[in-house]
């Protein structure tokens, strides 16, 4: 019985200590590195109206770090380093790239149509379009709406699920192919940065900083594909 709590005890102090050393070297960084870059952007951007600031501000920092999520993995096979199923930095940075991706989708549902969030996804009463008997919107500005609202959802559904106790419960292969869904994410908030860019005439800077990110990630997770192929 002293065996069993003995061994209780330690586990839970392990725990303890693996969680602060988590809240330290990960949670306090990249909260610090995401509310700095947040507020630079919001106090740099020239936009007169505040929510269009705080949009702007919010979706840079949730693509790099959800683009750092997916070239974790690829660089661990790269520089032969050890790669767990579950790995505290990767989930760390993924939690952080959902709190700000989500932050971002709240602010961004507000900019365009004040009170409105529904005419982001469906065209308004009597407004011409190409198929008039299709209520929801199909030009580009619905499709990044659309693109960004479910990305977001399954954003929503892997910081949910991005914890030891989903993982115990779901087993490490279904808990993994559930976590596989950060590439069809991947490719949802593709299609919604691009969109947007294009919408507002984004400025060369943003665009290039961001096909370079989305190439890099791709390049990586190739390259992290290939080295496990190799590898039988």
């Amino acid at each position: 019985m002293a065996t069993s709590t003995n061994v209780t005890a330690a586990s839970v102090r392990t725990k303890r200590e693996r969680m602060w050393r988590r809240i330290w070297r990960h949670h306090l960084p990249l909260g610090a590195a995401s509310g700095i870059t947040v507020a630079a952007l919001y106090f740099t951007r020239p936009y007169p109206d505040p929510i269009m600031r705080g949009s702007f501000s919010t979706a840079y920092p949730a693509l790099f770090l959800l683009l750092l999520t997916l070239g974790i993995g690829p660089l661990n096979l790269l520089l032969r380093r050890r790669n767990p199923v579950s790995q505290d930095l990767r989930r760390d940075v993924g939690i952080w790239a959902g709190i700000v991706g989500i932050a971002h989708v709240v602010i961004g549902q507000q900019v365009h149509f004040r009170g409105r969030p529904w005419l982001y996804y469906v065209y308004p009463a009597g407004q011409r379009h190409w198929l008039q008997w299709l209520p929801i919107r199909h030009d580009l500005f619905g499709i990044t709406n659309y693109t960004g609202a479910i990305g977001a959802l399954l954003l929503l559904a892997l910081f949910a699920t991005s914890n030891d106790v989903m993982l115990r419960r779901m087993g490490t292969p279904g808990w993994k192919r559930l976590q596989r869904i950060n590439y069809v994410v991947f490719i949802l908030v593709a299609v919604h940065t691009f969109g947007f860019m294009t919408i507002e005439h984004q400025k060369a800077p943003f665009v290039a900083s961001a096909v370079i990110g989305l190439a890099a990630t791709v390049v990586l997770q190739a390259a992290g594909f290939a080295k496990r192929r190799a590898r039988g």
